[in-house]
């Protein structure tokens, strides 16, 4: 068993991330029939990192891939460190760190083998899972140094080598995902399988108005009905991301449970949410867009002179809705309760942060908590919430038995955390050469005593700041009652819209090409050509142009030929470290079907592509995932959610997907950092822009249904 305590290298701490400690107990275990098992640390989405995380530790430790074997990790920072699964943030986090701990598992190896043999260390090499001794030829199997291996001190970490890239054989080579065989053979892999002996089956009734709590419910009434056991009110509290108010009902089946849901009847107190509406909203934003701004976020130069000597620019107002996360796996857990301790077996992105409001919840200490890390059938930001967590365990605990909780889809699409409407109100100019000289942004929000709700920001560099000579940022918030998160790419998904959009009608009210507009952009002098050092690197203008140039040349942008209802969109976007710049053909009929018939997606995510295949069907994955944000909506109508089902909230359809969706890599120097989320919010102005250009409507406000279209 290897045992290695390793600190992450790193400005982790400073920036927010309390990674702890890596050891290595969990990582790496070497059995004496030669099995090596490596550990996956953080929650495994569907974004690959349950086999791309082992990679790197496989790599150093020059074991042999094929025979490998991989084990989720349950939640424990002290072992683990950090484990999360958002932000694109796996890969920049674990990149060197995990590489030592394999670097470190290999000297211990060769360790082993040198005293066992007693010849010189450097006179050892490994590969394949064996050692081998060059001059005399002798080898000996991981399995069959395991045992001496237990005795040799961990080195010095600072004395660990690293490979060098070119000597890479597993990093940078497709490898197929480890749960792949059990996923298309429809084994149990995924939390809602999970099931425990003696569990009952809860269903949870909140409020459909977000936070309203119960006054009264039939509960005599459902205890009678078939297979329920027991029926009770969940007092709950007023924070939208722990327990709320509701009614439990356990029974023996899921199908009895909710069958007697059915028959329950709630009187509950709705509360003021119940006045919100999307229409309100809109309605509200357009007087405070009007209205002088509450906040100023940025200003460089003199925005209203650039203005005035463009003869007043270009004024519009562009907005976003509110959008649900709608994973394939509804919400679901399963919680034991017993002798004051807390087992769960979860699909939570934060495990981390579970761990805290669970104890503050029921009143224990987090020792007394164990988290199982279940594989989830899609997150996109939805499980960085623990709500769901905290619902089981109390019923468990209120219960007095394993409890299973699994929330219907309708309980899903109406107690979601949102991705918060956005509105803009903009106003630019364009000099005769083609150059925006002016910029503004006035940002109507959610949020209050200026503080913005969750995932409802704007940052004060976020592009083009610093790239146009005269730019303002401000702001103005509006209260909600609506709970709001972070869906995939959060606030890129929908600033990439406007900003991208924007971009392209100045370009066209200059008559320029949209290309040469960001190029020039992007060629400003006035930001360092190369960005400071640490975890977060600044925005490089040169990195971006190099994927722009790359997907303008792949795609033939220059040669294009813009027929009626047909047309080539661009646009490009630097978000969770990653540049990526894309280009969507799409047509329009006459009836407004639209068809996006091939994307072109040009990515600098840094030095390395871990895992190749993996990565070009992460980056296809968001393409169609924005697309889908183009056609629909989540509306909110006297405090609720309006749509429940995928009736209203239609992801694209397979016969609705591009006929191709070519990935081209662009490999800069520095560390490699995520993917899970920058390829997604470029797609949708880069489809909105073509558009444009096939049939001269701008389209500055989404869903693309509000405007008559639809897909093909």
């Amino acid at each position: 068993m290897l045992a290695l305590r390793v600190q992450p290298a790193g400005p982790v701490e400073a920036q927010g991330f309390p990674m702890g400690t890596f050891e290595t107990t969990a990582f790496i275990r070497i059995d004496p029939d030669g099995t090596v098992t490596l550990l996956a640390k953080n929650p495994e989405t569907g974004q690959g990192v349950k086999t791309m995380l082992p990679m790197l530790i496989a790599e150093e430790l020059d074991a042999d891939w094929a025979t490998v074997k991989i084990a989720q990790a349950d939640a424990d920072q002290s072992k683990y460190g950090f484990q999360l699964a958002g932000g694109s943030l796996s890969t920049p986090l674990n990149w060197q760190p995990l590489r030592q701990v394999g670097a470190a598992g290999r000297q211990m190896l060769l360790t082993a083998a040198a005293q066992t043999w007693k010849v010189p260390v450097a006179e050892c090499s490994a590969a394949r899972s064996r050692v081998t001794h060059g001059p005399s030829g002798r080898t000996a199997t991981y399995g069959q140094l395991a045992s001496a291996m237990a005795t040799v001190p961990p080195p010095d970490l600072a004395s660990v080598t690293l490979k060098d890239p070119k000597d890479f054989t597993i990093i940078g080579t497709t490898r197929a995902g480890v749960d792949n065989p059990a996923i298309v053979t429809g084994q149990p892999v995924f939390s809602i399988d999970f099931t425990r002996p003696g569990m009952l089956h809860a269903v949870f009734e909140k409020c459909p108005v977000f936070g309203g709590a119960v006054v009264s419910a039939n509960l005599d009434e459902v205890r009678k009905l078939p297979g329920v056991r027991q029926v009770f009110v969940v007092k709950g509290g007023t924070n939208l991301e722990g327990l709320l108010p509701g009614v439990a009902i356990l029974a023996d089946s899921f199908w009895q449970a909710q069958s007697a849901r059915r028959q329950l009847k709630v009187t509950w107190a709705e509360g003021s949410t119940a006045d919100e509406s999307s229409a309100g909203y809109a309605k509200v934003a357009d007087q405070l867009g009007a209205a002088a701004p509450a906040m100023t976020m940025r200003t460089d130069g003199d925005v209203d002179g650039a203005l005035k000597a463009a003869g007043g620019g270009v004024e519009a107002a562009y907005s976003y809705p509110f959008f649900g996360h709608a994973p394939l796996e509804p919400q679901n857990c399963v919680a034991e309760f017993a002798n004051g301790r807390l087992e769960l077996w979860a699909p939570t992105q934060t495990p981390s942060f579970a761990l805290p409001m669970l104890a503050q919840t029921l009143g224990i200490e987090p020792s007394a908590i164990t988290i199982h890390l279940m594989r989830t059938g899609g997150g996109f930001g939805r499980r960085l919430t623990n709500d769901f967590t905290v619902e089981a365990a109390w019923i468990a605990k209120e219960a007095g038995v394993p409890v299973k909780l699994l929330w219907t889809r309708e309980d899903d699409m109406t107690h979601d955390f949102y991705r918060p409407a956005g509105y803009h109100y903009l106003k630019g100019a364009v000099d005769a050469a083609g150059t925006i000289v002016a910029w503004r942004d006035h940002f109507v929000s959610f949020g209050k005593n200026g503080q913005f709700a969750n995932s409802a920001n704007m940052g004060p560099d976020e592009f083009p700041a610093r790239l146009v000579p005269n730019f303002a940022l401000h702001a103005s918030l509006m209260p909600t009652g609506v709970p709001t998160g972070a869906l995939r790419a959060p606030g890129s998904n929908g600033i990439a819209f406007v900003v991208q959009s924007f971009i392209d009608e100045l370009a066209h009210k200059a008559g320029k090409d949209p290309l040469d507009v960001r190029l020039g952009l992007l060629g400003a002098t006035y930001l360092p050509a190369k960005a400071p050092a640490g975890l977060f690197p600044a925005f490089e203008p040169a990195r971006m142009r190099g994927v722009l140039e790359l997907v303008a040349g792949r795609s033939g942008w220059r040669a294009r030929k813009t027929s009626s209802g047909r047309a080539l969109g661009l646009a490009f976007h630097y978000s969770h470290m990653g540049y990526f710049a894309e280009v969507a053909d799409v047509s329009v009929d006459a009836e407004k079907r639209v068809r996006v018939h091939k994307v072109w997606v040009a990515a600098d995510i840094g030095s390395q592509v871990i895992n190749p295949g993996a990565a070009d069907n992460m980056v296809q994955g968001a393409v169609i995932d924005g697309l889908s944000q183009l056609m629909y909506e989540t509306t909110i109508e006297n405090g609720r959610a309006k749509e429940t089902n995928f009736d209203a909230f239609t992801p694209l359809r397979m016969r609705q997907v591009p006929a191709e969706i070519e990935v081209h890599w662009l490999k800069t120097a520095g560390p490699p950092t995520g993917l899970g989320e920058p390829a997604l919010p470029p797609i949708i102005p880069a489809v909105t822009n073509a558009i444009f250009a096939a049939t001269g409507e701008r389209v500055r406000s989404l869903p693309l249904s509000k405007h008559g279209y639809r897909w093909a």
